[in-house]
């Protein structure tokens, strides 16, 4: 045996070694004979790297497409914008025929005084110190912190500027109309007593039957200080009662329409102590079970508290507010419990929408460039312009290619037939904020010549989005967002509204 020969030999048995348990009992004995590392089951264990890229994914929406749409100008001081504005000339309709040598008549020409009151907006963030020492190394958490807190404050603003209700309360819910049957549900026999209460665009999308609807909201703020304001719930109506034969029993209930109302809530069950049921967009519903939510109608105030006096008001509250000259209507109750749905003309339009639009050329001679819709009504519209028939007017466009065929069809825009110079496109918008049930009609421009108005609606400020860091008074960095405006809108006569929409 050579040399070279021993010492492979050696080598291998080291290397047969290195690769197998040490085998001793006394190393066994102290549970040492493994003695080679394997992978750890845990991310977070063992001597295992953790893998974290660094800064974190920001994935929560941020969609605000009329704060980013709507025209910012600065204000003049005072507390409120102020303007006037001509409504009508000759508004008495007088003929122009003269006799000879004689001066005709004279014109009266009609003017309004306008207003709207400035409103702080804002809300605070703070990072600890111990969460700025955190995220070293992996996240700036103080800019973090300023930068969300402009986003929230400008998601809040863009459902101020589309619902914002300071100055329409709702007043008293109407009473509802019951009527009973002895099938269609789970009723047992009994008397059952309905309470409705009508809710305007913060009552209806901040409202849900698991965490009930808001009234009175007292606020503690980051000072101390506190601010009482509304939630968005009219004052409750009286309760409603109706004998029921069950078990199968049921009950449809309905409500007049409240004019400002997006929405309403309902609580049913034995005569005080009505629970929360559902909440629709419609003024009627179906009862054909007991109420799942836990808020009972005796635990809100008889009182209104539609409106909140701390905002300005925003589209649609300009547009619903009695007086307002923008054309609104409400779809007929129908069937309780199933509404009254958009209506196909058979011609490739829908019936509320024409109506609409008719009426805004034979009063003031425009149309609006823009419909926004919750998704609901956006399938809706669709299915009703499909539905037109064979007759309708329709233009399909094709992106024809090789092995790829799309199924689905979105309107995505409107043809207006009122108008002076031929049809005119509206687009058809969905909005994140629109509640269901409901359509919105704005105009972006006057075709009035001369008329004086460069923006039909525009965001007025006192003072634009700033961002103050508080001094310090724990350990804590306290930041607060703000700015100091009014939505200012010149010709409320060109927005439409349509509420009290059926899906379907």
């Amino acid at each position: 045996m050579t040399i070279q020969q021993t010492t492979q030999d050696v080598l291998d048995a080291i290397r047969k070694s290195q690769s197998a348990a040490v085998a001793d009992p006394r190393l066994s004995a102290l549970g040492l004979e493994k003695s080679t590392f394997t992978q750890s089951t845990s991310a977070t264990s063992g001597l295992t790297s953790y893998d974290l890229e660094p800064g974190a994914k920001f994935l929560a929406p941020v969609l605000t497409p009329l704060r980013n749409e709507t025209p910012r100008v600065s204000g003049k001081g005072g507390i409120q914008a102020n303007w006037r504005a001509i409504t009508a000339i000759n508004a008495t309709g007088l003929r122009l025929g003269v006799s000879g040598g004689n001066r005709g008549g004279a014109q009266a020409i009609s003017t309004a005084d306008y207003f709207a009151s400035y409103k702080g907006i804002g809300l605070e963030t703070s990072v600890d110190f111990e969460a700025e020492y955190a995220g070293l190394g992996f996240d700036d958490v103080r800019a973090q912190a300023g930068l969300r807190g402009l986003q929230a404050a400008m998601i809040g603003e863009e459902a101020l500027i589309l619902g914002g209700n300071g100055s329409m309360p709702l007043g008293v819910t109407p009473t509802p109309t019951l009527a009973a049957s002895a099938n269609g549900g789970a009723l047992a026999t009994g008397t059952l007593s309905v309470i409705c209460v009508a809710l305007s665009f913060d009552g209806f999308v901040n409202g849900s039957v698991g965490n009930g609807v808001q009234s009175q909201i007292t606020r503690t703020n980051v000072d101390g200080s506190s601010d009482i304001f509304g939630g968005g719930a009219a004052q409750k109506s009286a309760g409603a009662t109706v004998s029921v034969t069950g078990p199968t029993g049921s009950v449809t209930a309905t409500v007049a329409n409240v004019r400002g109302a997006l929405g309403y809530a309902w609580f049913w069950g034995a005569a005080g102590a009505e629970a929360l049921g559902a909440i629709t967009s419609i003024n009627s519903l179906a009862i054909t079970a007991n109420a799942a939510g836990t808020q009972t109608a005796a635990s809100l105030p008889a009182a209104d508290w539609s409106n909140n006096a701390l905002v300005f008001d925003g589209l649609l509250t300009i547009a619903l507010k009695s007086g307002s000259g923008a054309y609104v209507s409400a779809q007929p109750t129908g069937s309780a419990g199933v509404g009254t749905p958009l209506t196909a003309d058979g011609a490739g339009g829908v019936v509320e929408i024409d109506a609409a639009l008719k009426s805004m050329w034979d009063t003031i001679r425009m149309s609006p460039d823009t419909i926004w819709v919750n998704s609901q009504e956006a399938l809706d519209i669709s299915r009703k312009i499909l539905a037109g028939g064979s007759s309708a007017a329709q233009r399909f466009v094709f992106d024809a290619q090789q092995n790829a065929i799309g199924g689905g069809v979105m309107v995505r825009s409107y043809l207006n037939r009122f108008s002076m110079n031929g049809g005119q496109v509206l687009d058809i918008r969905v909005h994140p904020n629109m509640p269901a049930g409901t359509i919105l009609m704005t105009a972006r421009s006057i075709p009035y010549p001369l008329s004086g108005v460069g923006n039909v609606f525009q965001i007025r400020t006192r003072r634009d989005y700033y961002q103050i860091e508080w001094p310090l008074r724990t350990r804590r960095y306290e930041y607060g967002v703000y700015a100091d405006e009014v939505l200012q809108h010149y010709f409320p006569p060109s927005m439409a509204v349509i509420t009290n929409i059926a899906n379907g």
